[in-house]
This record gives C-alpha cells, sequence and structure tokens, in this order.
C-alpha cells in the first residue's frame, strides 16, 4: 500500500532534483547534463547584478508579505466562527458555500475578474458610475494589481484553508467548555482560554510550512494578470523563471532564480522552526 506514494514521491519529487544542477552550468539541451560545461556560481552572480533582481524580489516580498498578514490569518478566523455555530446544517452549507471557489480554475478565476473588472461595462465600473463617481482601469492600474491578486487568494482559498483547523478544533474536549460555563466563563473567555490555546500548536506549525512557500506567489495566477501596463509591480520569480528559461531558452539563468527562491524558503523554515523551538513549542521536526 505504500509503494504507489513512495514511487511517486520517488519519480516526480526527488528524481527531477537532479535537474538544479543546470543552475551551476552552461546547459545546453543538445550537449545534456554531461556535455554542459561548468560555470560554478556564475550563473547567481549574473542573476543578483541585474537589474531586474531588484524589482522581481520587491514584488515577490510585497506580494509574500501581504499574502502572509492578509491570507494565513483569515482561515483561522473563519474556522473559529463556522465552530461558534449550533445548527449542524447551517454549518454544514456555509462551509460547503466557501469550499466550491478553491475547485474553480485559476484561469476561470482570472476570467470573472476581467469581466467585473473592465472598463468597458464592467460591474464594478458601471457601480461606480452609477453613484456619480468615475471608470477606474483596474486591471492595467499598477495601484490595483496587488489588491486584485490578494482579494482573488482570499476568495479562493480561503473556505479551504479552514480545514485544518476545523480538524484540530474538533478535538478539542468538550468537558473543557463545561468546566468553563460552570466557572461563569462566556463566549469570548471560553475562545481565548480554551479554543485558541488548543489549535496554537496547529497553527504555529502551519506558519512554519508556510514559510517554506513564503516566496512562491503563484505563477498561473499572477502570469494571467501581468500585462505591459502592470508588469513593473506585477513581475515576480516564478514569472520570470517561466519567461527566461521557457520563453528565452535561459535554462541555467532562469534554474539558478528558482534555486535561489527555494533557497530563501528553506532558510526561513528552518529559522522559525528553531524559534519556534527555543519558544517551547513544537516545530516540524
Amino acid at each position: 500500500m505504500l509503494l504507489p506514494g513512495v514511487l511517486y514521491f520517488i519519480i516526480f519529487k526527488y528524481l527531477p532534483m537532479w535537474g538544479v544542477l543546470i543552475a551551476f552550468q552552461d546547459y545546453s539541451p543538445f550537449s545534456g547534463f554531461a556535455g554542459s560545461p561548468w560555470v560554478g556560481f556564475d550563473n547567481f552572480l549574473q542573476f543578483f547584478k541585474d537589474d531586474s533582481f531588484a524589482l522581481i524580489f520587491r514584488n515577490t516580498i510585497i506580494l509574500a508579505v501581504y499574502n502572509l498578514v492578509f491570507f494565513f490569518p483569515l482561515p483561522i478566523i473563519i474556522a473559529l466562527m463556522l465552530n461558534e455555530l449550533r445548527i449542524e446544517v447551517f454549518k454544514r452549507f456555509i462551509q460547503t458555500l466557501i469550499y466550491i471557489p478553491h475547485f474553480i480554475s485559476w484561469v476561470v478565476v482570472v476570467g470573472i475578474a476581467y469581466i467585473l473588472f473592465t472598463p468597458e461595462n464592467g460591474l464594478i465600473n458601471n457601480l461606480l458610475i452609477g453613484m456619480g463617481g468615475e471608470k477606474i482601469n483596474f486591471l492595467l492600474s499598477n495601484e490595483w494589481f496587488r489588491p486584485m491578486i490578494i482579494g482573488q487568494v482570499l476568495w479562493k482559498e480561503t473556505g479551504w484553508g479552514t480545514i485544518l483547523f476545523l480538524a484540530a478544533l474538533s478535538g478539542v474536549d468538550t468537558q473543557l467548555y463545561e468546566a468553563a460555563r460552570m466557572d461563569g466563563a462566556n463566549r469570548w473567555r471560553q475562545l481565548w482560554h480554551i479554543t485558541l490555546p488548543a489549535i496554537k500548536s496547529t497553527v504555529i506549525i502551519l506558519l512554519i510550512l508556510r514559510l517554506g512557500s513564503f516566496m512562491d506567489s503563484g505563477f498561473e495566477q499572477v502570469f494571467l494578470m501581468l500585462n505591459p501596463m502592470n508588469r513593473e509591480v506585477g513581475e515576480v520569480f516564478d514569472t520570470f523563471v517561466y519567461t527566461s528559461g521557457l520563453q528565452q531558452g535561459h535554462f541555467s539563468y532562469a534554474t539558478a532564480a528558482n534555486l535561489f527562491k527555494s533557497a530563501v524558503g528553506v532558510a526561513l523554515v528552518l529559522g522559525a522552526n528553531y524559534l519556534a523551538k527555543k519558544a517551547g513549542e513544537e516545530g516540524i521536526y
């Protein structure tokens, strides 16, 4: 029973990791791994000296911080709110309703965004005009690019993100709540002294794991929302690697950029796990 899962990780996860070797080569598809000359860290040095490095690094960090600040706490808040619902049928209905967007493709999500925010007969702009305002070209605006990206993530993934927290909440001993009520604790006190401590370890572990993908901005979503007018604030590591590697054929250069991004994620996971251990919490290892 274990064999299919093991084979999956070996074939699709571990074997492709040998591909990072081309970050240290002047790779040519015709020469292959064995025939391509080694250049050491030249690709990394070239990438750090590139004028675009500061731009994509800043854009990636800003989007990552926005995701961490706005997206990570929201599933916790929604899970806590759902946990307070006492009508089981209504609770299940709300859960189903907020899970559905997770299964919608990013292509469809971005398509919906284009329909809603387009300057020509878009619903949002029609509402703005109806209220006496002026049209806003959301899709070409630098100022609105990041809020739209975060808004789409919140709408699509928040409900799905509540699953683990609801599972943790379901394991809380109900006798603790009964004892707290007998001592006169209201709902807020029960939440603060019982519910939150019960899921604290889950929150910390998921935060550490989330830091591992801190630099992942979501290629498909960002790529679909990019255009020449908002590229200055929208170009991130994921889109840069695609453009440089697959479109322009700079395989070694793009691999070096992506390997740097992965190294930052590993460093963040190790650092966060170390701090969690120092604080007396459970880490991921």
